[in-house]
């Protein structure tokens, strides 16, 4: 690709990140996170922003050296700690009706060999820092977005047996082909996408299923399914009712699991990155929904602690369906990113669910949540268990047997 069609694919995904990520309206603020080396699509999100009617951008800018600086250096109180300042920042955008972009690009393993107490104590006291902050995204008080810049270290984990340069343009091509860019309509193509993926979720509200089966190489697992669950996709409503697409990409139909009904054991397919670090080959054990084994091949501990960062995150908070013919799934990239991974493979999360999974939740207070079976925490990370060899049936009250998936696809 020369540098003017580079540019010009660039502007394009800056233009599908303001108009359907987040959807800006006219003198709205727009929150944008992303890394130091990733400044001119910042830029170009950040023009796109005003061009649609922002009143204002804020950049929060990240850098990977400096984070990995801080792990190795700083005092180990400060681990401990999230900022007030950070929280009140975040809570006054939202309280102001802002759109938050988040800009992923980091390397998957950018923690390695750094003190995993120290990730954990960080990623606890960041959770318990932006409480309502995740309350508002997980009930779509409002409009956010996490979309995927390509990092030279994160192309290089992805593309290790090319050059520098050429895994960048390979990651850059890979990430706009997932979010539908070199189509010739991309707006009109994720209106489209969005319609065929609410298909799906509304086949599955009809049945009203009260609970799932899995069953693969590795994975026998029973997943029972909140009373009031409802099946959802791609796009969402905040409450201004204005439209926004979570996650560019997205591949997945998903809801929320009954907090206590999960039984049975399940093993990853993809490896997950988390805190900096990858966690490979790992397998869960469940009991009345709670995580009572942990095993995993390569960052048992990190895992471990992940699973111990609170009460809830002992238990699963999202459940999602994605086909393994999917257009990621084919694409055969591992990304070591969940952005991507997660819409390759059916997948699960550990830890909070999502308030709008249940019929009335964007409005019930987290008390009317948990009475509902809505697992709450101040951590949510997805994990990817799909795979070619999975099927997974769905429940009816009377015990009546449908099937969801075969040999890892759609079964209707």
């Amino acid at each position: 690709m020369t540098n003017v069609a580079f540019q010009n694919q660039l502007t394009k995904y800056a233009e599908l990140i303001i108009r359907v990520g987040v959807n800006v309206q006219e003198n709205q603020e727009v929150f944008i996170t992303g890394a130091v080396d990733q400044a001119e699509l910042v830029r170009l999100v950040a023009e796109q922003a005003y061009l649609a009617g922002a009143s204002n951008v804020h950049v929060d800018w990240t850098d990977d050296r400096l984070s990995r600086l801080k792990y190795e250096k700083a005092a180990d109180e400060i681990f401990t700690q999230y900022p007030e300042w950070e929280t009140a920042k975040r809570n006054s955008f939202v309280e102001r009706n802002a759109v938050f972009i988040s800009i992923v690009s980091s390397s998957p393993d950018l923690l390695s060999g750094i003190d995993s107490q120290r990730i954990a104590n960080f990623q606890k006291a960041a959770g318990q820092g932006l409480q309502a902050f995740r309350r508002a995204t997980q009930s779509d008080k409002v409009s956010w977005t996490v979309v995927a810049a390509a990092g030279k270290a994160w192309a290089g984990k992805v593309f290790p047996n090319v050059s520098e340069e050429e895994a960048v343009n390979q990651l850059w091509d890979a990430i706009f082909k997932a979010v539908r860019l070199h189509s010739e309509d991309p707006v009109k193509d994720w209106a489209d996408h969005n319609t065929t993926l609410h298909s799906k979720a509304e086949i599955l509200n009809q049945h009203r299923f009260v609970k799932l089966h899995y069953t693969a190489p590795g994975t026998d697992l029973t997943v029972g399914l909140a009373e009031k669950h409802i099946w959802v996709a791609a796009g969402s409503e905040n409450q201004n009712h204005v439209s926004f697409m979570a996650n560019m990409p997205t591949e997945e139909v998903f809801t929320v699991p009954q907090k206590t009904g999960v039984s049975g054991y399940v093993s990853s397919t993809k490896p997950l990155s988390y805190g900096g670090n990858i966690i490979d080959n790992f397998k869960l054990t469940f009991e009345e929904g709670r995580i009572v084994k942990v095993e995993a091949e390569q960052g048992q501990e990190t895992l471990q602690k992940l699973v111990d960062t609170d009460e809830g995150s002992h238990y699963l908070g999202e459940v999602a369906l994605v086909p393994h013919e999917s257009p990621i799934s084919q694409s055969n990239i591992l990304f070591y990113n969940t952005l991507f991974d997660e819409n390759a493979s059916n997948h699960f999360a550990i830890g909070s669910g999502y308030a709008f999974n249940v019929e009335g939740g964007k409005q019930m207070s987290p008390e009317e949540l948990a009475s509902n079976g809505v697992n709450a925490s101040i951590t949510h990370v997805d994990f990817m268990i799909g795979s070619a060899e999975m099927d997974i049936d769905g429940v009816k009250a009377d015990g009546s047997v449908v099937p969801i998936f075969r040999k890892g696809n759609w079964a209707f």
